[in-house]
């Protein structure tokens, strides 16, 4: 065991547990002469660095030179509407049935002749030409708390009764894996979280594949678990160096880590080194380059586009997310829940706090999901980026077609049977709806699409191979897509 003055080291050669920066080894043994220095200085780089950066970035590399080069410019925002939305009241209205199936609210006409919608979406009524509406998705298998089968595409993701659940790759992961950011500064995943069990994550990809968190990354208003804004802020503290610690400093650090590695590079016959060294230094470039920190920093928006977006948390979260993907982010997907529980769009019932009903608690929900959803579509299309980025906007499941569930008035009960979704943007086809329901909304009537087929489409987007596989701890290949699925025909035609 090496020795210091006498005390053994053994801090070097202890154990430790999983983080984010396995690749810079900073507490593993390297070398005889510099091994503490060395060890030292890239496990204080390792804590400044925070992003996860030199594995992701050699792994896009591996696969361009594997002939998986991303596709330029492609990218996705996930409007993912916590607690699963009721089908009935908001893209797949009927208007016909009994009040207490159609339930309170009334429908209108929409830019797609004898397609209806609730009054409360006014906004994507207009414009319906640029969405695609699904009114036949099959959620039998998806769950809440966590609500991952549609974002991993594993019909067993259901860590209550299965623990292997929280492994299965998130599809945004794996898409950050083969297809990667479109800008080598910005991370290819990135995410708005309320709650870890709203999101998925890569499991067996490695970390390296996690969503970068934003919510530490800018400025945005703080709200109750009801909604309500508390007048404060979130700081944004992920881009601050810690007091003492500067920029010149830390290219100090790579400086002398350079060094010492040219004392090794004789024994780096395969250039691994090299590469590594490369990776890190854009890491820290990420950190300390302007690109990352500017998407996040809304003051650099005219006034006009923030006034247009309006002050809401989740309508800031869409400006950013916005911002994000024009500078190169591939997959965004923003939690739009308020609590951290099963989501704000699990209307039970008003006598069932914090969901609320239909009247009162979805009611005021879905004008500010309709600003949000068009303004977010609008401002991409007048950039010219919307043929470059799909945006999808889906819950976990359905609701009840029957109202006044667990004893509520108006509340309506999970509903995995069908749940309705909708799309925009992505160079895709739009202005139609696929499938459809039996005349109470209830069932699929015909065209069904599954989590498999979801991901099948956003593969075939982002030139990601539909039969893509990841290995589990053993050693095995699985398939993401798991049970099968085949791209939306409609979308492409």
């Amino acid at each position: 065991m090496p020795v210091r003055n006498g005390r053994p080291l053994t801090c070097l050669t202890q154990p430790h547990a999983g983080h984010a920066f396995t690749d810079f080894h900073g507490t593993s043994r390297e070398g005889l002469t510099f091994v503490d220095r060395r060890a030292m200085l890239k496990a204080g780089l390792a804590g400044v660095a925070g992003l996860s950066l030199p594995s992701l970035l050699r792994a896009r590399a591996e696969a361009a030179a594997a002939g998986r080069a991303m596709r330029s410019g492609k990218s996705c925002i996930l409007l993912w509407m916590t607690g699963g939305p009721s089908q009935i009241d908001t893209w797949d209205p009927k208007p016909d049935r009994p009040a207490i199936n159609r339930g309170p609210f009334d429908v209108i006409q929409t830019q797609l002749p004898g397609v209806l919608m609730c009054e409360h979406l006014p906004k994507q009524a207009a414009m319906l030409d640029k969405f695609t509406l699904i009114r036949s998705v099959d959620a039998r298998h998806s769950n809440h708390s966590p609500n991952v089968v549609f974002q991993t595409a594993n019909l067993t993701a259901e860590p209550r009764t299965n623990r292997e659940a929280t492994r299965y790759p998130a599809l945004a992961s794996v898409i950050a894996k083969h297809h990667g950011s479109n800008h080598p500064s910005m991370p290819p995943y990135a995410a708005f979280m309320k709650s870890r069990s709203h999101l998925a994550f890569a499991g067996y990809l490695g970390k390296q594949y996690d969503p970068f968190l934003c919510d530490q990354a800018t400025k945005l208003p703080v709200y109750t678990d009801v909604g309500v804004d508390t007048g404060t802020v979130t700081g944004s503290e992920l881009f601050e160096l810690p007091t003492g610690l500067s920029a010149e400093r830390i290219h100090d650090r790579r400086s002398l880590l350079a060094q010492f590695d040219r004392l090794r590079m004789g024994l780096d016959l395969d250039g691994s080194m090299s590469a590594i060294d490369a990776y890190q230094q854009q890491a820290v470039d990420m950190l300390l380059g302007r690109r990352a920190r500017d998407a996040f920093d809304l003051t650099r928006e005219s006034p006009e586009v923030r006034d247009r977006y309006g002050k809401h948390l989740w309508c800031q979260q869409a400006l950013i997310a916005r911002r994000l993907v024009e500078a190169g982010t591939a997959f965004v997907t923003l939690d739009l829940s308020y609590h951290g529980a099963s989501g704000t769009w699990d209307t039970h019932g008003d006598n069932i706090p914090p969901y609320g009903g239909i009247t009162r608690g979805l009611g005021p929900l879905l004008p500010l999901f309709d600003h949000l959803l068009t303004t977010l579509v609008g401002d991409l299309d007048e950039r010219g980026l919307l043929d470059d980025v799909l945006v999808i906007a889906m819950g976990e499941f359905g609701r009840t077609p029957t109202m006044g569930t667990q004893g509520s008035t108006d509340g309506r009960n999970h509903w995995p049977v069908v749940m309705s979704m909708s799309m925009a943007g992505g160079g895709l086809r739009h202005g139609q709806v696929i499938g459809s329901t039996e005349r109470d909304g209830g069932t699929i009537l015909d065209r069904p699409v599954t989590p498999g087929d979801l991901a099948a489409t956003l593969f075939r987007y982002f030139d990601v191979p539909t039969d893509v596989q990841y290995l589990d701890l053993q050693g095995r290949p699985r398939n993401v897509i798991d049970g099968g699925g085949e791209p939306i025909g409609e979308l492409f035609g």
